[in-house]
């Protein structure tokens, strides 16, 4: 792999806002703004390397779906730090068969060819505008005549086509909630614009959906029910909610109490939690110890390693992450609110480094099948809130006609992907 510089287009930023990334900047504490979309640079990878990523991706994915049934099966809520109750439902929804549409895999790749897990987001990973449309169209504009490695958004149309037809659900009618955030946590509109590409995948697919924030969703006693905005029950829900967060607000008690007449199909399932928390990476390391793809990871305490990263069991975006070096005089601690749930601790690697830009890939997984990949870059050694994306291509890898896309998607959008 291999990071270029180049020029960034005229009217970069109103195109990639009209294109629906509303975000293209970072804000800075001292109010100065840093390019979210980075399109200074671009990183070039081989179809070599990108079959590589492919398959480790895919193999971690049935991997976490076999730590997901050890987990739902011998682990507390306690032990995961989820609400009580969670283990409950969670072990419902498997019992149930939910099926599951997306999740994004952080991985370092090493100069030597190493790939290593950093962690998953299986329940509420974003990103998704930027694999599937904003990189997508800079390449068709810089590049017309390269191909990347992204079947994000033919995936996702695909996987919600099959959810529709698959006889799970409620009807052909999805609702879309997102936590909206007020003041401090808003998020600048990520959930937001996030959920509305997803919708109108679905939309595509044939669903008829309606999105609004989840703090509109009602209860109705009489009937049992969740209602929306418009006192219309729910039936299907995608939801870019945290299940750990859900489950502990009174509404989400519901769930636990089972106290719905008609409980909701949800889309990520319950039984995402627990590819939510970090506790899923000491679990893969005692299913799997020494695995090529994953590196050491322990609950409470760091034991012989000696370099590690502590992870709060529900942090995001490298809040409250602390980095232990043997040959650093002071740790890196991260600030943040998270920790009171439990801590893991993950042995430390090194990311890749291009001039300073060290380098964290998202490796997208949809409908149980590698989609694609985000390069994240950062300065520091925390991919955290001021990080930025930049796009890639393959650089031996020519722009595929409709009939190959078709083609590829055909083989490998199968019944063979892995489920619990």
């Amino acid at each position: 792999m291999w990071r270029h510089r180049s020029r960034a287009r005229e009217g970069w930023r109103e195109r990639v806002v009209e294109q629906g990334l509303v975000f293209p900047t970072t804000k800075m504490p001292d109010g100065s703004e840093l390019p979210y979309w980075n399109e200074d640079a671009w990183y070039e990878v081989t179809m070599e390397e990108v079959d590589a990523l492919e398959v480790a991706t895919e193999e971690l994915w049935a991997m976490c779906l076999q730590a997901v049934t050890h987990m739902a099966t011998t682990m507390t809520d306690e032990r995961l730090g989820l609400p009580a109750g969670s283990i409950d439902v969670v072990r419902r929804s498997i019992e149930a068969g939910d099926p599951a549409l997306y999740a994004r895999f952080d991985l370092a790749y090493g100069a030597d060819g190493a790939i290593k897990m950093l962690e998953i987001n299986g329940d509420t990973p974003t990103g998704l505008v930027e694999t599937g449309v904003i990189q997508w169209k800079w390449m068709e504009d810089v590049m017309p005549e390269m191909d990347q490695w992204n079947s994000v958004h033919d995936r996702l149309v695909e996987t919600w086509r099959t959810l529709r037809r698959s006889g799970h659900f409620d009807g052909d009618r999805m609702h879309f909630l997102y936590d909206l955030g007020e003041e401090d946590s808003y998020d600048g509109g990520e959930m937001e614009m996030t959920v509305h590409y997803l919708m109108d995948t679905a939309v595509q697919a044939g669903w008829l959906a309606l999105a609004h924030p989840m703090a509109e969703v009602g209860w109705n006693p009489d009937d049992r029910e969740y209602r929306d905005v418009h006192d219309e029950p729910v039936r299907n829900a995608f939801k870019l909610y945290a299940w750990e967060a859900m489950l502990a607000e009174p509404f989400g008690r519901m769930i636990v109490d089972r106290a719905e007449a008609r409980p909701v199909r949800w889309v990520e399932p319950a039984w995402k939690a627990l590819l939510s928390t970090k506790a899923l990476l000491p679990v893969l390391w005692e299913l799997f110890p020494r695995h090529r793809l994953l590196l050491p990871a322990y609950f409470d305490e760091p034991r012989d390693l000696e370099r590690w990263v502590a992870k709060p069991l529900h942090g995001r975006e490298g809040d409250n992450i602390r980095i232990h070096l043997d040959d650093m005089i002071e740790d890196v601690v991260m600030p943040g609110g998270y920790g009171e749930e439990g801590w893991v601790y993950q042995a430390y690697t090194d990311l890749p480094s291009f001039e300073g830009n060290r380098v964290v890939l998202g490796s997208w997984i949809v409908g149980g099948e590698a989609a694609g990949m985000l390069v994240r870059e950062s300065d520091g050694m925390v991919t955290d809130y001021f990080s930025r994306v930049a796009p890639h291509v393959i650089s031996d890898g020519l722009a595929p006609t409709e009939a190959q896309v078709a083609q590829w998607l055909a083989e490998r959008v199968g019944p063979d992907a892995p489920t619990l």
